[in-house]
């Protein structure tokens, strides 16, 4: 399989519930880029079998212990803006998962660390529309993933 293209930014969404692989992509960086939770919890699916796991968070299991993570990020003062490159879709029924790379940048305090994170993500058919079941994001570089951490979690 090729990969796509287009890199998603966020900037693609408009709004309505995700009724195709790349609008529901669109939908969650467009959350993420634009910090807003409301959006993010339309992106997830809110059952107990939704997943994450990620270098701030580590595995939070189910939508209540996955948007506390959001909240706190969105909340802080690091800023952070990534797109989604170098990726594959895989749509089988009702299931797609998405396997790529993001890019993009961390501010805080006047500090700015790029980024380069491999991702997955997985999204389920609910009705019409796609909702986030799991994310699993890991960075390669020790180095990267520290400075990430403690510019995130500062205050």
């Amino acid at each position: 399989m090729h990969p796509e293209q287009q890199p998603i930014t966020g900037t693609e969404y408009h709004t309505g519930a995700p009724s195709t692989p790349r609008a529901a992509l669109a939908q969650f960086y467009a959350a993420f880029n634009g910090s807003d939770i409301e959006l993010m919890a339309e992106n997830w699916d809110h059952g107990d079998d939704a997943i994450m796991d990620n270098p701030i968070g580590g595995i939070a299991r189910g939508w209540d212990s996955i948007r506390p993570i959001y909240e706190r990020l969105f909340g802080g003062t690091a800023r952070i803006q990534v797109e989604f490159f170098d990726y594959t879709l895989h749509e089988h029924a009702d299931l797609f998962y998405a396997v790529g790379r993001e890019r993009g940048a961390l501010r805080h305090d006047g500090q700015e660390l790029t980024l380069a994170i491999r991702t997955t993500r997985v999204f389920r058919r609910d009705g019409d529309a796609w909702r986030q079941i799991h994310h699993h994001g890991s960075m390669d570089d020790p180095d990267m993933l520290k400075k990430y951490q403690d510019l995130v979690r500062s205050k």
